[in-house]
C-alpha cells in the first residue's frame, strides 16, 4: 500500500500533508486557514495529515488538526489510526494528546494489531504504559494469535513485558500454532526475557504444536544463556513429543558443557540415557 505521506490530488492538499511530515505548524495553519482545504484530506489509501503528523511525532501539528476538525479516530485502508502511528514510533506525548481528545484503543488493522501490539513489537514500554491506563486490552490478539506479550517477548522487550504481566497479561497465551511468549524469547535468545517470564510463572515445559520445547530450541540455537536461566527452573529433560531430547540439537561444545551436568542425571530407566551419554561425552 502507499507509503507516507503520499503525493495528494490538488496542490493544496498535497501541501497541508507536507507540512504534517515536516512538522512546519504556521504553514499548516495557513493552508487550513485558507477554507480550502479539508483537515481530513486523505491520499488513495485512506492517509490523513493527522496520521502523517502523529507517525512524525510533530505535536503541534496533531493539534492544530485536531482543532481544525481532523476525525481523531478515522482508519486508513489497513485499518491504522493515527493513535496507531503515534504508538508505533514511540511517542508518548502524542499518545497522550490523542487521548485527551478522545481517541479510542479499539480500532483494530486488518491483520488485528491495535495500538498496544505496535507498541509491544517495537519496545515502547512508556507507551505501552499508557495504553494500558487508557482502556487497552492486555490480552488482545493478533489474527494468528498472538498477544502483545508474545510480541514484546519476541522482540526481548523487558520493560513491555513487566508493565504487560503487571497489567494481568496472561503469560502462558500461545499463538494459534502453539508457540508461547517463552518458547518465543527462547528461540531468539532473549535471556533477560526468558528469566522475567519464568519468574511470573511461564510453563518451561510448554511445547509447539511440533512438540518442541524452549529448552529444545534454545538448545537448538545456540543460545548458552537462556539454556542456563531454563535450567535454573527444572525443565523437563526427557523426551518431547518429537522422541528428541533438549541435548540432541546442541551442536556446540559450550552448550554441551551448560547441559552435561544436568542431562547426565536422566533417571537410569531412561531407555535413550545411554544414547544421551554419548552424545555429550
Amino acid at each position: 500500500c502507499c507509503r507516507m505521506p503520499a503525493v495528494k490530488d490538488t496542490p493544496l492538499a498535497n501541501a497541508v500533508f507536507w507540512a504534517a511530515h515536516k512538522g512546519n505548524v504556521a504553514l499548516l495553519q495557513l493552508l487550513l486557514n485558507s477554507g480550502r482545504v479539508d483537515a481530513d484530506c486523505r491520499d488513495k489509501c485512506g492517509t490523513t495529515a493527522l496520521m502523517v503528523a502523529s507517525y512524525g511525532g510533530h505535536r503541534e501539528c496533531v493539534k492544530e488538526l485536531i482543532v481544525q476538525g481532523a476525525d481523531i479516530n478515522y482508519q486508513r485502508e489497513t485499518g491504522s489510526t493515527a493513535l496507531f502511528f503515534a504508538s508505533q514510533q514511540g511517542h508518548n506525548d502524542i499518545v497522550k494528546l490523542l487521548f485527551e481528545f478522545g481517541a479510542s484503543t479499539e480500532f483494530h488493522t486488518k491483520d488485528g494489531g491495535t495500538a498496544l501490539t505496535a507498541a509491544s513489537q517495537h519496545g515502547h514500554a512508556s507507551v505501552a504504559e499508557t495504553l494500558l491506563k487508557n482502556g487497552a486490552n492486555v490480552n488482545e490478539q493478533l489474527n494468528d494469535g498472538a498477544t502483545p506479550l508474545f510480541l514484546a517477548a519476541q522482540g526481548g522487550h523487558v520493560p513491555v513485558i513487566r508493565h504487560l504481566l503487571a497489567s494481568g497479561a496472561k503469560v502462558n497465551e500461545p499463538r494459534e500454532d502453539g508457540t508461547a511468549p517463552l518458547w518465543m524469547a527462547a528461540q531468539m535468545g532473549h535471556s533477560d526475557a526468558v528469566r522475567v517470564l519464568l519468574l511470573r510463572g511461564a510453563d518451561r515445559d510448554a511445547y509447539r504444536e511440533d512438540g518442541s520445547t524452549a529448552l529444545f530450541k534454545a538448545a537448538m540455537k545456540g543460545h548458552s544463556s537462556v539454556i542456563e536461566e531454563l535450567l535454573k527452573f527444572s525443565p523437563s529433560l526427557g523426551l518431547l513429543k518429537n522422541d528428541q531430547l533438549p541435548a540432541d540439537l546442541a551442536k556446540s561444545q559450550p552448550i554441551l558443557r551448560v547441559l552435561r551436568p544436568k542431562v547426565l542425571n536422566v533417571t537410569a530407566d531412561d531407555n535413550r540415557c545411554s544414547c544421551l551419554r554419548v552424545c555429550l561425552h
